[in-house]
């Protein structure tokens, strides 16, 4: 059998034979189709050029409904620090632990601030003075001590405190007639007999200029033994915070912070120590980060403050600390979910005129806590559309 192939489709520019009006209109018709052809792209272009990260199409072929609303364009401050929780608390926590025996028979009350010179607690009807030092005494000291550390700190107080006026005492580790004058000076201060020797047991040292007491250990009464007496801090408010292992990085020594207190108020300092497992809790109390019994061991972070007027306001309490990273002012903010992705790179916003919107391309920059430092043919007070 014989197949017979069909004839072509007339092409568009094919002329019928003794018909040429009908092949010019054809070929005119074919010039405008190349046009309409292109705006149908770029229009299709147009409606793919923008579009929302945080959009995604509905498991159906029906995309779900999403609610616009609208933000301000803000002029202000916008920093990348990390924000931490932690607690305002009193300086380095030191446990008073006694020398010698006796009874309890007088106590500061918690709360008291008690300063190197004066009584801290009586026992036997005697009074404890506090004095500044590291090194806790473990002998009398007298005309008849051999030369040593201790001794050089006794002295150092005795001419902090102005008993060694006039003496020429030298600040060295040799008990001398002079030391014992400074001392008797001490003794008559006190109301107590004067030997012109410190009596182990008579005098605590501790490394701080002032201390405020924080809890009692003993009651009046109480023998003295190997327990603490008392815990006492210094008077001066430091922030505490235990950061995640993957925040540690952002915690410098003599970083910058920004303390934000219970109050409202700001007060700036720096990291003065990172110290490494500290146990579970590390301060934190019930409730912490690990819960009661947990065994996960923290970083806890000291902050030093640069003022204590405001936070001795606020008192002990929560506050919030943040890591000083990079900030930028006077620049024009918006959210983050104001920010359109555009076709071929880039970032716009849509920003509201009249009862309709105009597409605004804007250039980035810092971005952080969920807003956006933008510029561009932007002003501030300016209504932007963001999803509700």
């Amino acid at each position: 059998m014989t197949r017979i192939a069909p004839s072509p489709a007339p092409s568009p520019d094919s002329v019928p034979p003794g018909n040429p009006a009908a092949g010019r209109a054809r070929r005119k018709r074919h010039k405008i189709a190349v046009p309409l052809v292109l705006i149908a792209a770029i229009t299709g272009a147009a409606v793919l050029g923008v579009t929302r990260p945080w959009e995604r199409p509905a498991p159906d072929a029906q995309q779900s409904a999403v609610e616009y609303g609208t933000a301000a364009v803000q002029r202000g401050s916008l920093s990348s620090g990390i924000q931490v929780a932690g607690a305002l608390g009193y300086d380095t926590p030191t446990q008073v632990v006694p020398s010698g025996t006796g009874t309890i028979t007088a106590l500061p009350a918690v709360g008291d601030v008690i300063k190197p010179g004066r009584k801290l607690y009586e026992v036997d009807g005697r009074a404890v003075v506090l004095m500044r030092g590291d090194r806790p005494l473990w002998r009398n000291l007298g005309p008849e001590a051999t030369p040593g550390a201790d001794v050089k700190q006794l002295k150092r107080n005795l001419v902090d405190l102005g008993y060694a006026d006039g003496l020429g005492l030298s600040i060295d580790e040799k008990f001398t007639a002079g030391t014992a004058t400074a001392v008797k000076r001490w003794q008559k201060s006190l109301g107590v007999k004067q030997t012109g020797t410190v009596t182990l047991g008579s005098m605590i040292m501790l490394p701080l200029k002032l201390v405020r007491v924080q809890q009692l250990g003993v009651q009046l009464g109480a023998a003295l033994g190997t327990a603490s007496v008392m815990t006492v801090t210094g008077t001066d408010l430091v922030a505490s915070v235990q950061p995640a292992d993957n925040q540690l990085s952002r915690f410098k020594p003599d970083g910058k912070v920004e303390v934000r207190l219970s109050d409202g108020a700001t007060v700036t300092g720096h990291i003065r120590s990172l110290i490494r497992g500290v146990g579970s809790g590390g301060g934190s109390g019930e409730g912490g980060a690990d819960g009661p019994g947990g065994d996960a061991q923290k970083t806890a972070v000291t902050v030093e403050l640069d003022s204590q007027t405001q936070a001795l306001k606020a008192g002990a309490s929560s506050v919030t600390v943040t890591v000083v990273g990079d900030k930028v002012s006077d620049a024009l903010i918006v959210p983050v979910t104001a920010l359109l992705a555009l076709d071929g790179g880039g970032y716009g916003v849509k920003v509201v005129e009249g009862t309709g919107s105009r597409l605004v391309k804007v250039q980035l920059g810092l971005v952080a806590n969920a807003r956006a430092q933008i510029s561009g043919d932007v002003k501030p007070g300016a209504e932007v559309v963001v999803p509700k």
